[in-house]
């Protein structure tokens, strides 16, 4: 399936954090939060300003962001977990 976001939204993939710390200790998966980094899959075509003119999103596909703990909405595309997003949702990209 082929998701196309619109306007200023943005489809991202989150990055799983490893399951083991520096030390040695293995997280359970209860214990694990959500990780708040993930990859950039699909951007919309951005928003319209005041005069009709269609404003670029800053993020572009395959940019890795940060996003808030509760940013956006979680849907799965072909069995994979994905959250699609508000490009003001995104704090950071990271380089």
């Amino acid at each position: 399936m082929k998701v196309t976001p619109l306007h200023d939204r943005v489809l991202v993939l989150r990055i799983e954090e490893e399951e083991k710390t520096s030390g040695g200790i293995i997280i359970p998966d209860t214990a694990k939060e959500k990780p708040q980094e993930g990859k950039v899959i699909a951007v919309g075509s951005g928003m319209l300003d005041e005069d009709g003119k269609r404003i670029s999103p800053d993020v572009k596909k395959g940019d890795r962001v940060l996003f808030g703990k509760y940013a956006g909405n979680e849907i799965t595309i072909d069995g994979v977990e994905h959250i699609i997003m508000r490009e003001e949702d995104i704090l950071a990209i990271v380089k």
